[in-house]
């Protein structure tokens, strides 16, 4: 018997690896993918951070661009050697028609991690992928390809804001999310939405306790099939029904009889299930400044969209993968609604923000994050692999922002921030210095005390992947101590920090956050208990 995948479970790292490493076949019910659009932009994420401290709180969460290069050469081979010779063939054709420039680029990234997506989604499982006009069209066509172009199911349009003017063109206000099933034998969960003014104003009648219909014709008469032709009540037609139906429609009140003696059905307001969901969502709000829900990340979906294709296409118990997760909208919505779930991204980022998102939704939930290190060993191989994702992790295990553009390499000193409270004035700073190197001295803890008296800081925390020489302590130890207003407490005033130490549960040292509050990630509402499956309208 095949092992099961790890449930509820958030994976750091390449996607196409993880799927094909640890994601057995036809293992999971429902995929949603957000994939960065190719639009050639790039997004930084916002922080929450006191007043006064705006222009710290944003690094580059990702370049929304792709180029050809060797790894792309390597990749459409592999899509060549395929099985699959449809999508093979297909690629090729595309490559014979865009050349090898960004958008094939992007589009031989996105085949072959849809070919791995197709094979660990079960027979009765579907996918859902999110896009914009960018490529949606060339998406399509790989999709054809993957899954067969009688599994498509719907083009879904999302009005994702509102309306807005474009230069010399129309406004461009929507996403396109593209619905294919694995078989014709899928999971589809018919969603119901409130109907319309309009529609409603039809129940203009009413009985005498209050219930609202409208009527509707009984008679069969233009019909293809025939009908029932009797009289009942003096009333002689081709009727829809039998006369035990009339008779029985008639006990239950449901029968309304017109001035010009003819018959008609009631129709009851509230025992219509509302309007089938249609392909066009104009009912679901994009994320804007003053969302409840907003975390900050450039490219977040709200919420409701996600439980809207979590609830069509999955059940209660299912297994649900997010391979671009994001800040995590797929994952929580899935914990939300009792399903389980994977979620994969290729930044420490990502997997930060996620963790504080469910802790701070489902304080008892139980998950795992692999990927990420849990030893020194670990810690060093994430430093020798990748210099800034080894950043980003060690100021989130100091609960520390990282700080602006560390991906291209800026170097002003600071590698992350940490804020605090001491009193009700304006916030304090801590400047987090990361070095993931095998070699640190004395110079280096020098440094860290010039760049906290010029940004004004009252704390510098030195993170190091080796463990301090002695002039090192030396030296951060002459820097004095911050002496905090609130609890009367000395703190040294540059610590230094070990990863191993870290690690076996060493934190840095000022007032607690829970004094007046601290800010790194913005907070996620808590779900309530309870908060299960519901009517999303």
């Amino acid at each position: 018997m095949m092992a099961r995948n790890k449930m509820n479970s958030l994976y750091f790292g390449d996607n196409l690896h993880i799927l094909r490493e640890e994601i057995k076949d036809e293992s999971i019910d429902l995929i949603y993918l957000d994939p960065p659009f190719n639009s050639k932009a790039t997004y930084n994420i916002l922080f929450k951070t006191p007043k006064g401290h705006q222009s710290d709180a944003q690094i580059e969460a990702f370049d929304d661009t792709w180029h050809w290069g060797d790894q792309t050469e390597k990749e459409f081979n592999e899509i060549e050697q395929h099985e699959n010779t449809d999508v093979s063939e297909m690629m090729q054709a595309l490559r014979s028609f865009l050349g090898e420039n960004d958008m094939m680029a992007y589009l031989t990234m996105m085949a072959n991690r849809l070919l791995e997506l197709h094979r660990v989604l079960k027979p009765t499982g579907s996918l859902y992928l999110h896009c914009d006009p960018t490529a949606s069209h060339y998406l399509k066509i790989v999709l054809d390809g993957v899954f067969g172009k009688d599994k498509f199911r719907n083009e879904i349009t999302w009005k994702r804001t509102t309306a807005h003017s474009d230069a010399q063109r129309y406004g461009a206000n929507t996403d396109i999310i593209f619905f294919y099933s694995k078989s014709n034998e899928y999971i589809f969960n018919p969603i119901y939405q409130p109907y319309e003014q309009d529609y409603i104003s039809r129940f203009s009648h009413e009985d005498p306790d209050g219930r609202k219909w409208t009527d509707d014709n009984l008679t069969a008469k233009g019909l293809s099939g025939g009908g029932y032709e009797y009289e009942y009540k003096g009333c002689t037609s081709l009727w829809r029904c039998p006369p035990e139906t009339m008779k029985r429609l008639d006990k239950e009140g449901r029968l309304h009889f017109t001035n010009k003696g003819g018959i008609r059905l009631k129709r009851y307001l509230d025992e219509a299930s509302g309007m089938p969901c249609q392909s066009l969502w104009n009912d679901i709000n994009p994320i804007n400044s003053q969302a409840k829900e907003r975390l900050g990340y450039p490219t977040q979906k709200p919420q409701a969209l996600l439980e809207r294709i979590i609830q069509a296409s999955s059940n209660e118990g299912d297994l649900v993968l997010d391979p671009f997760c994001g800040c995590g909208t797929t994952v929580h919505a899935s914990q939300k609604l009792n399903r389980e779930w994977i979620g994969i991204d290729i930044t420490h980022l990502a997997i930060s923000l996620i963790e504080k998102r469910l802790k701070d939704a489902f304080p008892d939930i139980n998950y795992e994050v692999h990927g990420t290190p849990k030893d020194l060993d670990g810690a060093k191989n994430l430093a020798k692999r990748v210099k800034y994702q080894f950043e980003w992790w060690a100021c989130s295990r100091v609960n520390a922002q990282p700080y602006k553009g560390k991906k291209k390499g800026a170097d002003s000193g600071i590698d992350g921030l940490i804020f605090f409270h001491d009193d009700k004035e304006k916030a304090k700073k801590i400047i987090v210095s990361v070095k993931g190197g095998q070699n640190v001295n004395v110079s280096m803890i020098r440094d860290l005390k010039a760049v906290v008296e010029r940004e004004n800081a009252e704390i510098g925390l030195f993170v190091t992947l080796v463990e301090p020489t002695r002039p090192m302590k030396q030296e951060a130890t002459k820097a004095g101590y911050y002496k905090s207003i609130n609890l009367q407490t000395n703190f040294p005033k540059i610590q230094i920090l070990t990863i191993e130490g870290i690690l076996s549960g060493e934190n840095p040292q000022y007032p607690p956050e829970k004094s007046w509050g601290g800010h790194t990630f913005k907070k996620a509402q808590r779900e309530s208990k309870g908060d299960g499956q519901k009517d999303l309208f």
